[in-house]
């Protein structure tokens, strides 16, 4: 999409339009039928639940205790229901830029928080391609001290600076989950590259992002990406795809998957098929890569595989990896399908030599791995072939 895209203001305009009045009245057009848990909707009052403008459901996937970040919350459903997967101990934070959407949000919360027994859900101001300026303080910054000069542009810029500085609407590193349903496709070409740039500043590491969102099959021509209307009914700012992808792999993410995607297209126009993905993506793969003597094995089933750090493994071959790598391979997107073999003398970290991570697959000697002085003659090993112990430990009887 290029310059003939929609500007800015008509993009902007048309999505806060669309969605203030979707917040008045609800509209069954920004709707992908998605199922819940009936038992998590029980909590969330009426007025949110037919307001509900998303494509998927990523509360599926978070867990207790946890700190979720929910961009373009609107009227906040996902936000209630996530609040329930994580329950009491964790944390839910909804970000949107429209006051309509807002306003339904925190009239509801109070609510919803009396039907569980506990609040853990609060909503912010803000644009989710920025998640540093908190709109409500600009507002608030603005109404005492309104631009009407140069100068007061110029005082403004360091206001705005200074509140992203000093009072960032979300933290680096705070966040365990960052979660949205059918809104990443709203932001207008020139920001998506800094919107996953800020998905992935926010999480901390070793969190991951949970996103699901409505895709093309196919590019979306200009006389398409020049209509507001679309923009702001989820098609012309839809990602292709194997695009969508590639933006998490771009901002630093590593073990990003499709979780979901739907069978059916949920439109179809012109022949372009729209249809809504669930993507995880983690964060966490940056740092030094140092050898301390790890090896992992592909299980399969593939002959071979390769991970976003060029490791390339394959199936049922010893492959030396970094410290750094190993951690990652130990949890999840990786674990089931490696098995994990530690040095038997681990060298100490800071003794380690860098290890030249991205070269491919390499061979890990077994010899390295327990040391070349290794000649110990043991007596079979009771439970070694994976018995259970009820034939007398026997191996092979």
């Amino acid at each position: 999409m290029t310059d003939s895209s929609p500007s800015v203001p008509d993009v902007e305009r048309a999505v806060r339009s669309r969605y203030s009045d979707a917040a008045r009245v609800a509209e069954a057009r920004l709707c992908c039928p998605v199922i819940y848990d009936p038992a998590l909707l029980a909590a969330i009052p009426e007025n949110v639940l037919e307001r509900d403008y998303g494509c998927g459901d990523p509360s599926r996937f978070l867990g207790p205790g946890e700190r979720v970040l929910d961009l373009g919350s609107g009227a906040g459903k996902a936000c209630f229901l996530a609040s329930q997967k994580v329950g009491p101990e964790g944390h839910v934070i909804g970000i949107d830029m429209n006051d309509e959407m807002l306003a339904v949000a925190r009239g509801a919360a109070p609510e919803v928080a009396r039907r569980l027994g506990y609040a853990n859900v609060s909503f912010r101001k803000g644009r989710i391609q920025d998640l540093a300026l908190d709109l409500e303080a600009l507002d608030s910054h603005l109404e005492r001290c309104p631009v009407r000069s140069a100068d007061d542009l110029s005082r403004l810029d360091g206001k705005i600076a200074e509140l992203r500085q000093v009072r960032p609407l979300v933290a680096d590193a705070s966040i365990d989950v960052v979660v949205s349903s059918c809104v990443l496709n709203l932001v207008r070409p020139e920001d998506k590259e800094r919107l996953f740039a800020e998905i992935h500043r926010v999480l901390r590491r070793g969190g991951r992002a949970v996103i699901s969102d409505i895709v093309s099959d196919e590019d979306v021509p200009e006389r398409l990406a020049r209509d507001p209307d679309l923009w702001s009914g989820c098609i012309s700012g839809a990602f292709r795809e194997d695009h969508f992808l590639e933006a998490f792999e771009k901002a630093g993410f590593y073990g990003i998957a499709l979780a979901e995607r739907g069978d059916l297209p949920w439109r179809t126009v012109e022949g372009i098929e729209f249809r809504s993905v669930t993507v995880i993506a983690y964060k966490g793969k940056e740092g030094p890569c140092l050898d301390q003597k790890h090896a992992v094995i592909y299980r399969g089933p593939f002959r071979k595989v390769e991970d976003d750090d060029g490791h390339l493994l394959m199936r049922g071959a010893r492959t030396a990896v970094c410290e750094k790598t190993f951690q990652l391979y130990s949890r999840e997107p990786y674990r089931e399908h490696v098995e994990l073999v530690w040095p038997r003398v681990l060298v100490p970290l800071e003794e380690a030599p860098p290890f030249p991570c991205g070269k491919g697959g390499v061979r890990r000697d077994p010899r390295e791995t327990k040391g070349a002085d290794y000649f110990l003659t043991t007596d079979p090993e009771p439970g070694a072939c994976g018995t259970d112990g009820r034939s007398g430990g026997a191996c092979c009887s």
